[in-house]
């Protein structure tokens, strides 16, 4: 029997589509609906096997929804989630896959005061992708054994909670439960930082000298070929987090360059051991 009744899908793009592909494999879900703008994608995803049917009506798509995943950019999440509640059955549960959490939270939760029998919204984050996009890069596999970060507040309901890690779970998760803003904050060292820097890198290194670039370059530049229109949303939702963490990586330069300046090579060396 499966896990779930019918599973919706917002945005079945990379990790929307690796989510159907993993609902479907593992017979997790009874059906699986897939929501977008373009009937080309939803057709490619049914192609793929990622969905049982796709529509471009939201309202249609989660009518009868036991869970609701928005997998669209950050900036679309929250007004993506309010949208659905209008449209889902009260019982539902709504989440998202987004990567960065505090803003999400508060405006969905501002939003959904009121609603004290449902629907629900449980913010979460599968720390795992790749910097390719779209439905034909998705992998039944891509959560397996990689944590999924759900970040339920003070006002969340425990039932939701529970059935959203047992979602993550089931789709080969692990999951971990902080608040949103200890995700933001963990998230803007861990990964939005290294993008940045990556993206940097690239944009420092002049052009006529690539040819001469080796797979050190290839290797710590190669998220900077990630879609610049998804991570400018999550650079600027996690501003304040973004800024400390770079504060802190521009410091580590900083006594790299002075080693290198003075000739330090003591300093250098015990950074670089360290690191």
């Amino acid at each position: 029997m499966a896990e779930f009744d019918k599973v919706a899908i917002v945005g079945v793009g990379l990790i929307g589509g690796s989510i159907g592909l993993a609902l479907r494999e593992r017979k997790l879900a009874r059906e699986v609906i897939g929501i977008g703008r373009r009937e080309k994608v939803l057709q490619e995803a049914k192609r793929l096997g990622a969905i049982d049917r796709g529509t471009t009506s939201l309202a249609e798509g989660v009518a009868e929804a036991e869970i609701v995943g928005g997998c669209t950019p950050v900036d679309r999440v929250a007004e993506t989630a309010l949208q659905v509640a209008e449209h889902c059955p009260q019982r539902a549960t709504i989440t998202d896959a987004g990567s960065t959490k505090e803003t999400i939270v508060a405006a969905v939760d501002a939003g959904l005061t009121g609603r004290r029998d449902g629907p629900w919204f449980i913010g979460s984050h599968p720390l795992a992708g790749d910097h390719r996009t779209g439905v034909e890069s998705a992998r039944a596999d891509l959560f397996d054994g990689r944590k999924t970060i759900v970040t339920p507040t003070d006002h969340s309901h425990r039932a939701s909670t529970l059935d959203v890690t047992r979602f993550w779970r089931g789709l080969g998760a692990d999951v971990v439960a902080i608040s949103p803003a200890e995700h933001d904050a963990a998230l803007a060292a861990t990964s939005h930082l290294p993008h940045l820097v990556a993206y940097a890198l690239a944009f420092a290194t002049p052009k006529e000298l690539l040819p001469l670039a080796a797979s050190g370059w290839r290797d710590t530049t190669r998220i900077a070929g990630s879609d610049p229109k998804l991570w400018r949303p999550i650079f600027a939702s996690n501003r304040q987090h973004m800024i400390e963490a770079l504060d802190r990586f521009t410091e580590a330069l900083a006594l790299m360059r002075e080693s290198l300046d003075t000739g330090d090579d003591e300093q250098l060396l015990a950074m670089l051991e360290r690191a």
